[in-house]
């Protein structure tokens, strides 16, 4: 109803006739406008409103087993061999031995470079030893033969000493000339020239000797070079692994050498077992060392710490394996240090680039606290749960861990023993009065164990056994 309508003046209506009437007109009117206009008079007392009950949350006791926090890294698969295979030799591609894709073993021929050039080379090589030798036979009978010369001329210079000695005391005694002394002192000089010929002779067939030998030498090393290079006119696989494809087709000429000039003609790539790389920032490597003074985990560079990798299309982590190697150096450019596990990989499911979840030991297996993530609150400065305490709601704050088995670490806070709030949070508020429905915490098992030993030297991983036994 409209102000206006209440205060509406009636119709004039005589005031001596009908008094009564226009003052309870008047009197209806004022209730009217009393009842239009809020507050004109107190209400009446009424009864008093319902308290409303109190809210409903879900409490469950905090999950308290035993575990170990395994720190999670994105590593990198790497071979622990990887080959590019390259020709020794240049020369035409005749034939090629391998299926694109498939293991190789060890030694198998992959290439086969036209190996007539390098045959004739070797029967070359072979011709010239046998060449060498014969000079060596010719030197050594020169040898003999200047010997047998240097003899005679000793036996010459011994007759002439003779014959001048008879002729100085045939001298001495006026029973010769001086013309026969004379004669045999030219002999005895003519003596002693062909002794010292004689000897330069046996020399130089000596040397001719040494000459022919070094020729031999020389010769037997041409031959090697020629048997060698002839051999690695057929090429074959350094390692065994899964050999990629072809880079060179049959008929094309390849350059060899021992350069990166060299014609590349495929790669190869070790598969079992396998490494994965991953780097760890400074606090997580200070986190290990500080665990390995108190004793608690043992330093991975002195222990094979046990590490757990997954791909990406697998929920845990079903590859067992263990730490291989740590570097000893930060990258300054990353502020990391690189570390490398090493796995079996005997389904040869790993393949190198691929990218992976890895899991090693970041503590020594203890009882913790578990809760969900659902059941801590945030303010400003903190973390809390609400705990259901006599009836009431108290709030507790506390300090979080890692996720293990789908569930929070709670370091400080709470004991475990408590109710505590994982849902209706939302309703929850210190010291507010709660009614409870008792609920449950479920551990999603990670496959991941909750203690852990280092791998004992039995199970260590050794490439240099393993890799004979790829198939």
């Amino acid at each position: 109803m409209r102000i206006a309508d209440i205060f509406q003046v009636p119709p004039r209506v005589p005031l001596a006739s009908h008094r009564g009437v226009g003052i309870s007109l008047l009197g209806a009117l004022a209730v009217v406008g009393c009842a239009g206009l809020a507050g004109c008079s107190p209400k009446g007392p009424g009864p008093a409103a319902a308290k409303p009950p109190p809210p409903q949350v879900t409490v469950a006791k905090p999950v308290v087993k035993q575990i170990v926090e395994w720190d999670s890294y994105t590593g990198r698969l790497e071979p622990i061999e990887f080959v590019e295979v390259r020709s020794r030799v240049g020369g035409y591609l005749q034939s090629i031995h391998f299926d694109e894709g498939e293991i190789v073993q060890k030694d198998d021929v992959l290439f086969l470079i036209d190996p007539r050039p390098f045959e004739a080379e070797l029967k070359s090589m072979q011709a010239a030893v046998s060449q060498a030798e014969s000079q060596l036979l010719r030197a050594e009978a020169g040898v003999a033969e200047a010997k047998a010369q240097q003899l005679q001329s000793t036996a010459a210079v011994e007759l002439a000493r003779t014959r001048v000695n008879r002729a100085r005391t045939l001298m001495s005694r006026n029973a010769t000339s001086q013309d026969e002394l004379d004669q045999r002192e030219a002999e005895i000089l003519q003596a002693n020239a062909d002794q010292e010929a004689s000897d330069a002779l046996v020399e130089s067939a000596n040397a001719m000797i040494e000459t022919a030998k070094a020729a031999i030498e020389a010769a037997n090393a041409g031959v090697e070079t020629a048997k060698l290079n002839l051999e690695y006119s057929k090429i074959t696989a350094p390692i065994t692994g899964r050999i990629s494809r072809e880079f060179v087709n049959e008929g094309n000429l390849i350059s060899g050498g021992t350069t990166a000039t060299a014609t590349l003609l495929t790669t190869i790539t070790s598969v079992q077992p396998i490494y994965c790389t991953f780097d760890a920032n400074e606090q997580e490597v200070l986190k290990y060392i500080r665990l390995a003074a108190l004793g608690k985990r043992g330093s991975s560079r002195e222990v094979k710490n046990p590490a757990y990798l997954g791909l990406v299309d697998e929920p845990d982590f079903p590859h067992h394996g263990h730490m291989d190697f740590v570097d000893n150096r930060f990258d300054a450019a990353t502020a990391t240090m690189r570390a490398r596990a090493v796995f079996p990989n005997n389904g040869q499911v790993l393949l190198p680039g691929m990218f992976a979840r890895i899991r090693i030991p970041g503590s020594a297996p203890y009882e913790a606290v578990l809760i969900p993530d659902s059941a801590i609150g945030t303010d400003q400065s903190s973390q809390f749960v609400f705990i259901v305490l006599d009836g009431k709601i108290e709030q507790r704050t506390v300090e979080v861990g890692p996720l293990v088995h789908g569930l929070r670490v709670v370091r400080s806070g709470i004991e475990g023993n408590e109710d505590l709030v994982i849902e209706g949070l939302l309703k929850a508020s210190e010291g507010l009065e709660v009614t409870t429905v008792e609920g449950t915490i479920d551990v999603l098992e990670d496959g991941l164990p909750d203690v852990y030993e280092p791998v004992p030297e039995s199970q260590w991983i050794s490439p240099q056994v393993n890799r004979a036994e790829v198939k």
